[in-house]
């Protein structure tokens, strides 16, 4: 299946779940997940009519943007960048220059590196607060508890705007399994945005259960693997006595989908 038929079949998912919540379709945004993806597939992705993108890591969209920079949606602008994965501190200043939206700020200290960087440059930053409902040790996010004196730290930052809040649930084969997770957030998100701590943004969803979000009120929906489908097979070559082993591929089970991407473990922090 190419990519304009993918984009046909997630849009029908999203307009069915749309229906059931009696929302309108115009209400959700797709963010087409790019990591590991070639510039050609990301290309085909625009031309298809997708306009807001998603990276995981600072260093492949750093080489990728550009790349991308004569592409034009069929509105004629150019794509909207956002950073979906981990936001290490020494990456920063790139984040703020390369990205329209972050979605994984996940601490205040965070926020102040975010707010510098964008007043070096006049910019106002958008984001969106990481918030980790499921209490993993392995996973970045703000516990819920931290969440509004975080959010209340936050508002005297002249150069940030907290647009709403991301949610990363725990991996499960089951869509229904996240829907606690995406509802618990949509509260956190109306307890935030009444006391003017936040905007309405909820950015949770996946390939596998953004329908489940959408019903939840999900305004950004992070799809990668049933946009551009599963990744080549990467194969291990490793010489020795017995000759190359043959290709092995990387499953699901041992390792995370690119929408997932940075969330799931905790790098080194410099």
């Amino acid at each position: 299946m190419e990519i304009p038929s993918r984009l046909a079949a997630i849009q029908k998912r999203m307009e069915s779940a749309c229906r059931r919540a009696g929302r309108a379709i115009s209400d959700v945004t797709l963010v087409a997940v790019t990591k590991t993806r070639s510039v050609e597939e990301v290309a085909r992705v625009v031309e298809a009519g997708v306009a807001d993108l998603g990276e995981n890591r600072v260093q492949e969209a750093e080489a990728k943007i550009p790349s991308l920079a004569e592409v034009e949606t069929r509105e004629g602008g150019r794509p909207r960048w956002h950073l979906v994965g981990h936001l290490q501190k020494n990456k920063v200043k790139k984040a703020v220059a390369l990205f329209d939206r972050i979605h994984s700020l996940d601490s205040v200290e965070l926020g102040h590196k975010i707010d510098q960087a964008a007043e070096e440059i006049g910019k106002v930053q958008p984001v969106l607060v990481q918030v980790d409902l499921a209490s993993e040790p392995t996973k970045f996010g703000l516990p819920e508890t931290e969440l509004l004196p975080a959010l209340e730290s936050l508002t005297s930052l002249r150069r940030l705007r907290v647009d709403g809040l991301m949610v990363l649930p725990p991996l499960a084969p089951d869509p229904e399994t996240a829907r606690p997770y995406f509802r618990r957030l949509r509260e956190l998100g109306a307890e935030a945005f009444g006391r003017g701590l936040a905007g309405e943004e909820l950015s949770m969803g996946m390939s596998h259960d953004f329908e489940v979000a959408i019903e939840e009120g999900a305004t950004f929906i992070r799809v990668g693997t049933a946009l551009f489908g599963p990744r080549a097979i990467e194969t291990l070559q490793t010489a020795g006595p017995g000759g190359p082993h043959p290709p092995r591929a990387r499953s699901a089970g041992n390792e995370p989908s690119e929408e997932r991407g940075e969330h799931l473990r905790k790098d080194p922090q410099p």
